[in-house]
């Protein structure tokens, strides 16, 4: 794959609105994709993401109740996944999920667990003050979901995938839905984002975007 490969999955990648029914995605391509999401980045590496894959279509609805006009895309879509973040009553500093990533995950010997939590602190305290705010933790966790949403969604372009992401439904409600028909513990996570994965029905209109003389600004 050259450069203008990756820019061509870019152009092709659009907010599908429409997805053909008939068609699913591959056991082995939709892998990949969670597994691009898996790999994402994210800040200290604690991976403060949770990913559903709705593909119960009563679930599909129970979702969709709550969308801002019913969005098609969450029961016509061959895969659906729920984006949850982390929020304070794990992702503090001081509770157990951080030494848990240092520890299982990462591997990092006590002296560095020690150091790193003391940095972990600093930047949560003071740095980008996020214990202030009452949703401080999780929006800070949500900022990095959507570089695991980026991640997948230009993957799945690249392999001729689309995607839909969805912000418009009430953050409320389906936390609500995720407490009583998924298990999910409402005190540990909340709903990000959604996505839809699938196959277009028909082509969309060019991309639009700015120029990137108005998007960037060099500073030599």
């Amino acid at each position: 794959m050259n450069k203008q490969d990756v820019l061509n999955a870019f152009q092709f990648r659009h907010a599908c609105k429409d997805f053909d029914t008939s068609r699913k995605i591959r056991d082995e391509d939709f892998e990949y994709i969670l597994e691009l999401g898996r790999l994402s980045p994210s800040s200290f590496g604690f991976e403060p993401w949770l990913f559903l894959v709705v593909q119960s279509p009563e679930l599909r609805e129970r979702l969709k109740e709550h969308t801002w006009g019913g969005q098609e895309q969450i029961p016509h879509s061959s895969h659906m996944v729920v984006f949850l973040a982390r929020k304070a009553g794990t992702l503090r500093y001081d509770k157990n999920y951080p030494k848990y990533i240092m520890t299982e995950v990462q591997h990092l010997p006590e002296d560095a667990i020690e150091l790193r939590g003391q940095f972990v602190e600093r930047f949560q305290k003071n740095d980008f003050k996020l214990l202030e705010k009452e949703n401080g933790l999780f929006d800070w966790a949500c900022r990095q979901i959507y570089i695991a949403l980026g991640n997948m969604m230009s993957g799945a372009a690249m392999i001729g995938i689309d995607s839909c992401p969805m912000e418009g439904f009430n953050q409320d409600k389906v936390n609500a839905v995720l407490a009583e028909d998924f298990g999910i513990d409402t005190d540990e996570f909340g709903v990000a984002v959604m996505c839809a994965f699938g196959y277009r029905v028909a082509e969309p209109r060019q991309k639009t975007r700015q120029p990137l003389d108005k998007v960037v600004r060099w500073y030599e």
